[in-house]
C-alpha cells in the first residue's frame, strides 16, 4: 500500500459511526487508498463482508487481499446493482468519503491541484473521454457560466467565462497554470488560493458529474440498507453537505419532510449527528486536508 495515497480523514468517529457487526456485510464506496476499508476488515469477524468501491483504475495500487474484501471498479452511482450482482440485497452499513484523494492531488498529471501545472483533465475515471480540456476549450459561455456559477458558487462567473472565451479564440488553454494567468487579473486580494480552489472544484465537479452521482448513490441507500442498517458521509464543500443533510433529514434530496395524517414526520433515517462532526484541531494540524470536512450520519429506521 502507498501510504502517502490518502490519509483517512476522522477514521475513528467514521468506525465508531457505522456501528459495525463483525458479522455484518459494508460497503467503501470510495475506496481511493483503502484507509477506511482496513480499518472496517479490523472490526470484521470471518463471516463479514466488504464491498469497496472506486472509478479511478489507480486505486487499484492499494488493494487488500483479503477474503472478506470484494473491490468493484465503478462509480458508487451503481451501488444497487452491483451489490444485486454479488447477491447483496440488504447490507448492515454504507461509507461515502466525498473528498478527492492526496494522490489525485498530489499527481500534477492528473490536474486536480492549483499549486502544480498540469494537463486540464480533472477526470475521477481516467478512461472517460471527456475532461477538463474539453469543457474549458469547448463549452458555450453561457455553460461556462453555470459551471462556474452553479458548482463554484462564484459570484463573478460571468467574467471567468468571458475571459476564457477571449484567451481560448487566441490559444486553447491546456494546463492549470494557463488557466490560472488567463484568470489572474480576476483574483481577489489575499483569498487568490481561494477563488482558484473553487474554480478548479467548479471544472472537477462538472467533469466527473459529481453531485448527480451523489444525488444517485443516496437515494439507493434507502434500498441497499437494511434496518438499523448505518449511512456515513463525508463531505468537503457546501454543495455535497446540503445534499446530506436533506437526504438524512427527511429521505428526499429537496430536504422537504413528510408527515401523516397525525402530523407525525415520516422520515426513513433517524439523525444520529444532529450537527456535523468536524476534525478536531489537532487532526487539521497533520492533515490539513481534513479542515473542511464534515461528517454526517444516519441510521435507517426498523
Amino acid at each position: 500500500m502507498d501510504t502517502t495515497y490518502h490519509i483517512p480523514v476522522m477514521l475513528q468517529q467514521c468506525i465508531e459511526g457505522l456501528n459495525i457487526k463483525p458479522d455484518g456485510v459494508y460497503a467503501d464506496v470510495t475506496f481511493g487508498g483503502g484507509g477506511h476499508s482496513r480499518a472496517i476488515l479490523k472490526q470484521l469477524g470471518d463471516n463479514g463482508k466488504l464491498y469497496a468501491f472506486d472509478r479511478d483504475a489507480c486505486s487499484k495500487c492499494n488493494l487488500i487481499k483479503d477474503s472478506r474484501f470484494t473491490f468493484i471498479e465503478d462509480n458508487y452511482s451503481n451501488l444497487k446493482s452491483n451489490l444485486h450482482m454479488y447477491r447483496e440485497i440488504k447490507i448492515d452499513g454504507i461509507l461515502a468519503d466525498l473528498g478527492v484523494s492526496s494522490y489525485q492531488i498530489d499527481e500534477p498529471l492528473r490536474g486536480f491541484s492549483t499549486r502544480f501545472d498540469g494537463t486540464l483533465d480533472l477526470r475521477m475515471d481516467t478512461k472517460q473521454a471527456f475532461s477538463a480540456l474539453n469543457l474549458v476549450n469547448e463549452y458555450a459561455e453561457e455553460a461556462l457560466v453555470r459551471v462556474f456559477k452553479d458548482y463554484g458558487e462564484l459570484k463573478n462567473a460571468h467574467r471567468i467565462a468571458s475571459s476564457i472565451i477571449r484567451q481560448r479564440e487566441i490559444k486553447p488553454l491546456e494546463t492549470t497554470f494557463e488557466l490560472k494567468n488567463t484568470l489572474r487579473h480576476l483574483t481577489p486580494e489575499r483569498t487568490e488560493n481561494k477563488f482558484y480552489a473553487m474554480v478548479f472544484q467548479a471544472l472537477r465537479i462538472e467533469v466527473n458529474n459529481e453531485l448527480d452521482s451523489l444525488r444517485s448513490m443516496l437515494l439507493q441507500t434507502l434500498e441497499c440498507l437494511k434496518e438499523g442498517g448505518r449511512l456515513v458521509v463525508l463531505s468537503y464543500h457546501s454543495l455535497e453537505d446540503r445534499l446530506v443533510k436533506n437526504f438524512l433529514r427527511s429521505g428526499n434530496l429537496e430536504g422537504e419532510e413528510e408527515k401523516d395524517f397525525f402530523g407525525n414526520k415520516l422520515t426513513p433515517f433517524e439523525v444520529i449527528t444532529r450537527k456535523p462532526v468536524t476534525a478536531s484541531d489537532e487532526e487539521v494540524e497533520q492533515n490539513p486536508r481534513a479542515r473542511s470536512a464534515k461528517l454526517r450520519i444516519g441510521q435507517k429506521r426498523q
